[in-house]
């Protein structure tokens, strides 16, 4: 999603399906992608995955969601708690106050709205994250973020450098490069 590839993925969720890759999980994983790529990208990939899983007679319970409107900001908030600390309850006090808007919608959407989903655990939709803003590029200092908020969940350097490792084809050597220097700059050898 992040480099466009539609035209590959019905291959790609093929291959995962055959593999043992649940159609929840190829689900997930696009969703997880959404907040970071946007929804005009990740649109395209929902609906082909959709009648790719009517094709192979796959029938998905929709409803994974875990939030509604009144949780949603802070059962987001505990995930990034949960992910990169504590400092995270503190954010809003040293941002300008135009843009504090930010901070609430991403506690409620990025994390409420995605995170808290049903299928994928919380340290797979990170390590999920960290791929997905590596092959956005230009993103590093989300991506240094992430690195440390993987680290936090258990997902270490040689976890993050071998995940790197298996989407060189996809995102290129620029890409990769910006990814391994971001990785040892966080996560020292």
């Amino acid at each position: 999603m992040a480099n466009e590839g539609l035209s590959e993925f019905n291959t790609y969720a093929r291959a995962a399906l055959k593999a043992g890759v649940k159609a929840e999980e190829i689900k997930e994983i696009l969703y997880q992608a959404t907040p970071y790529v946007g929804f005009a990208r990740s649109a395209s990939f929902i609906k082909q995955s959709a009648r790719l899983f009517k094709e192979l007679n796959i029938k998905l319970e929709d409803n994974r969601g875990t939030t509604d409107e009144k949780n949603r900001f802070e059962k987001g908030l505990q995930a990034q708690v949960d992910i990169f600390g504590e400092g995270m309850r503190q954010i809003p006090k040293g941002m300008p106050e135009d843009t504090q808007f930010i901070r609430a919608f991403l506690s409620a959407n990025c994390f409420g709205d995605y995170y808290t989903r049903k299928v994928l655990d919380l340290k797979f939709r990170e390590l999920l994250t960290f791929v997905i803003l590596a092959a956005l590029g230009g993103v590093e200092p989300q991506l240094k973020g992430h690195i440390q908020g993987n680290l936090n969940m258990g997902n270490d350097r040689s976890v993050l450098i071998s995940a790197i490792a298996v989407i060189i084809p996809f995102i290129g050597y620029p890409k990769t490069l910006n990814a391994f220097s971001a990785i040892n700059e966080i996560a020292k050898a």
